[in-house]
């Protein structure tokens, strides 16, 4: 049974369907970009799609080659990717808030808007704490 089975045939096809799912992520993503209501909604649709459509993606390429050198290259860019996506979501998001882009009207803010309450005293607090420059 096993002489049968043609492992190049096999390789490719489930190289195949890893690349298909990753296009298909990254087409969600997409419409997300287009269809989601506000700037928030947005960027967390386009970051997670983004990047698991390209781990996929890249998965896939790695089981096509199926070599050493491109298992390493592989796991590298799917690391990197996965640690630098959401830390940059997160910066812009903070930025965002920062610059009060504004938030979609059914977004549910009630504990954000606390938390931004309690931010905003302890700044407060640090500001009196500090010394005054001398002049």
């Amino acid at each position: 049974m096993w002489e049968e089975i043609d492992l190049l045939k096999l390789r490719e096809i489930i190289s195949s369907v890893f690349i298909l799912l990753g296009i298909a992520f990254m087409l969600i993503a997409s419409i997300g970009l287009l269809r989601f209501p506000d700037f928030y909604c947005r960027m967390s649709a386009i970051t997670k799609g983004s990047t698991l459509g390209l781990g996929l993606i890249v998965s896939g390429m790695g089981i096509y080659f199926n070599q050493p050198d491109m298992a390493l290259k592989v796991t590298l860019i799917i690391s990197f990717t996965f640690v630098t996506a959401p830390v940059a979501a997160h910066v812009m998001a903070r930025t965002a808030v920062r610059n009060k882009v504004p938030f979609w009207y059914k977004t549910n803010l009630t504990e954000f808007k606390e938390y931004l309450r309690k931010k905003h005293q302890e700044d407060k607090e640090a500001k009196k704490e500090e010394p005054a420059p001398k002049a």
